[in-house]
């Protein structure tokens, strides 16, 4: 399964919105306080142009631009560490090392909105001529650089910024134990644009010749933001890479996804993929989709797979279910599985449901 630990820090990672504006506004920055602002219109390749802004940096400082963002359903705000995420935007302190961006999305049906299209804010600081750090927030935030230079450009091309940015992302090991705050960033700064180039770029994440740990993290992105070319890469994924762990991930980049099709997908991956290890997470994370699609799998897998293991998951994942559904279920695993580490599991987990039903069943056991 799955650590908790790094499926946290993935959303942690991502997480980057929890305000909610009355209206998208279609400005084209974000309104900057406490900084020495200049503006300027970006008059070569973005590349160059930042480059050489690094190359003059000595002291702290920041440069930043704007592009459309993926997804309407998105808000991205940078909330104040410890404050109340609730209330609105409010500050993104840059300064603030104990501040980070939250994500959030609403859980809509998908129909045709009016407001218009949103846009992110990529900020990079730059300090002793090198980028130190990457940070993406809505323009709809308003940013505080802590007194230092802030330059804005204009007119940035998103397939070039999506260039840039892979620039900090290829070949980078996210499991070492180096800063790599700037990648992570950048990752999730591409898998936000909304424009073709950031699908290419996350796709070449995904080749195996790329370390795994960057693998598990574009599979994230690919689920949670890229919508249909997303789930076009999760399913190759799913069939092509040899590492077992990176499948798993895959099962829980399903399962954020709102795209028509990953769940078949989750569940072909339940029945079918080779690792035990895999199918036993589609099952977790099917059961976090509950619906009678999902259900049947989990039930399916507890009758048919060959591994008792696997078994025993879906045993355990019918107990993640909602109880009107995982319950009834649990006690016919308890009464009528012929596999007896599987009726003890069903059992375990029925205690551990303080359900009524399950109460009633152990007293008509013991009765017998």
């Amino acid at each position: 399964m799955l650590r908790l630990s790094f499926i946290f820090s993935l959303l942690a990672a991502a997480a980057a919105f929890v305000c909610v504006s009355a209206a998208s506004q279609s400005t084209d920055s974000p309104q900057v306080e406490n900084a020495r602002l200049e503006k300027e219109a970006l008059a070569g390749p973005l590349a160059a142009e930042v480059k050489a802004w690094t190359a003059k940096a000595e002291q702290p400082q920041w440069l930043g631009y704007s592009v459309p963002q993926m997804g309407r359903e998105h808000t991205m705000c940078c909330g104040d560490y410890g404050g109340s995420w609730g209330n609105g935007c409010g500050h993104c302190r840059l300064e603030d090392h104990e501040n980070g961006t939250n994500m959030t999305s609403k859980d809509e049906p998908r129909t045709a909105k009016l407001e218009a299209p949103r846009s992110i804010a990529v900020l990079y600081r730059a300090e002793k001529k090198r980028i130190t750090k990457i940070r993406v927030v809505s323009l709809e935030c308003s940013i505080d650089a802590g007194g230092l230079s802030f330059l804005w450009l204009t007119e940035v091309k998103p397939a070039e910024s999506v260039e840039f940015l892979e620039t900090f992302v290829h070949g980078t090991d996210f499991d070492a134990g180096d800063d790599q705050h700037a990648s992570k960033s950048a990752l999730t700064a591409i898998a936000l644009h909304a424009d073709p180039a950031a699908d290419h770029a996350l796709e070449s994440f995904t080749r195996t010749g790329e370390p795994e740990s960057l693998r598990k993290q574009t599979a994230f992105w690919l689920g949670a933001a890229r919508e249909k070319a997303g789930l076009a890469v999760l399913e190759k994924m799913a069939k092509d890479d040899p590492s077992s762990e990176v499948r798993a991930q895959v099962t829980f980049a399903l399962s954020v996804s709102h795209e028509p099709g990953a769940l078949e997908d989750m569940i072909r991956m339940a029945h079918d993929d080779q690792s035990t290890h895999v199918r036993g997470q589609a099952l977790f994370w099917l059961a976090q989709k509950a619906g009678q699609k999902a259900v049947g799998a989990i039930t399916g897998a507890i009758e048919n797979d060959p591994d008792t293991d696997v078994k025993k998951k879906a045993v355990f994942a019918l107990s993640q279910l909602p109880k009107d559904e995982g319950v009834p279920k649990l006690i016919e695993v308890a009464e009528t599985n012929r596999n007896r580490e599987v009726r003890k599991q069903a059992m375990f987990w029925l205690g551990q449901s303080h359900d009524p039903r399950a109460l009633a069943f152990f007293e008509k056991i013991l009765s017998q």
